[in-house]
């Protein structure tokens, strides 16, 4: 059996090994980037492949007959033509709930960042900034509690089911947006506290009340653009938005536009419409924007997480009762 890794690179840069996957496989491939125009050569008479953001759409599926099974390194799986492989029989699979803790961690980094500046006001002392000043202290700019601001969470996954927790310790208001009254009620069953305060309420109200808004949705037709001019126009001008889902879910356009004018106060995300990021991004040296890499998901405890599943769902797949299928 032979198993290729397509774009190894985001999940082990080096630092974790494949040994654990390696052993499942009569040969097998590790390759950290795989351009679209290599992928077919590449899977070449591959039983299995692992991928991360590779496409592989029905012209690549056509061209490898020996494909059976397609692991998704990530929960996001629209790179793959799901139809395709279905019509082929090629189980395709994802990993779910891996990321829960390191993304959540995330989002509480940007508001903090927003509301404590700990970067600019640390550079401002190494420039010199304290020794020159004539008080015991000083500030750049204000600062503020995050206990007792609303904090609107757009999806209640695991994800934000677990914004939810942390937001609730440091003592915020809680809005939720969830696909369904139904699902909402199920989600707050789970929580570790007492969700009796907890509101549903509607995307326009969840825009208009929120001092914080987080995103954790998939990127569908219904979410698609969400973050517009109409529903930035609906936040307060002391608002902050925050994207760790999909660089979709907003119009960059727009987002900019209310950067600029002061709209609202701020924006952090963890993904971009494009990846790597383009010189042309509207969001490109935009004001009161904090950008990071894609990186929410990747730290090692995480990654070794994420790799310990996927060998599970091989596993599961060889014994023929695959598991986390998408398709």
């Amino acid at each position: 059996m032979k198993i290729t890794v397509l774009d190894g690179h985001g999940l082990n840069p080096g630092d974790v090994s494949w040994d654990s996957i390696k052993v499942l496989a009569d040969e097998f491939t590790v390759y950290d980037r795989s351009p679209q125009e290599l992928v077919v050569e590449r899977i070449g008479n591959s039983d299995i492949i692992l991928l991360n953001k590779v496409h592989i759409t029905k012209e690549i599926v056509d061209c490898c007959p020996n494909l059976r099974y397609i692991g998704v390194l990530a929960t996001g799986y629209n790179v793959i033509d799901t139809a395709a492989c279905r019509e082929r029989g090629i189980i395709v699979t994802n990993i779910p709930s891996y990321s829960t803790n390191a993304v959540a961690q995330h989002v509480f980094s940007f508001i903090l960042h927003f509301t404590n500046r700990v970067a600019s006001h640390s550079v401002s002392v190494h420039d010199g900034g304290w020794i020159s000043n004539p008080d015991f202290c000083y500030w750049l700019s204000p600062l503020t509690e995050i206990s007792g601001k609303t904090l609107g969470i757009y999806g209640f996954g695991h994800i934000g089911q677990k914004v939810a927790e942390i937001a609730h310790s440091f003592g915020m208001k809680i809005l939720v947006h969830a696909h369904s009254a139904e699902s909402f009620e199920k989600a707050k069953k789970s929580l570790s506290f007492d969700s009796a305060d907890i509101k549903m309420v509607s995307v326009d109200e969840l825009f208009k009340e929120s001092d914080f808004i987080s995103l954790h949705a998939p990127l569908t037709p219904e979410t698609k653009n969400l973050v517009n001019s109409k529903t930035l126009s609906l936040m307060k001008k002391s608002a902050y938005l925050i994207n760790t889902a999909r660089g979709g879910m907003i119009c960059e356009k727009d987002v900019r536009d209310a950067l600029d004018s002061g709209k609202i106060a701020g924006y952090a995300t963890d993904v971009l419409l494009e990846e790597p990021m383009s010189k042309d991004c509207p969001l490109y040296k935009a004001p009161n924007c904090v950008i990071t890499p894609h990186l929410a998901w990747a730290p090692k405890e995480t990654r070794l997480r994420l790799l310990g599943i996927e060998i599970e769902n091989i596993k599961a797949f060889l014994a023929g009762k695959p598991i986390n299928v998408v398709n």
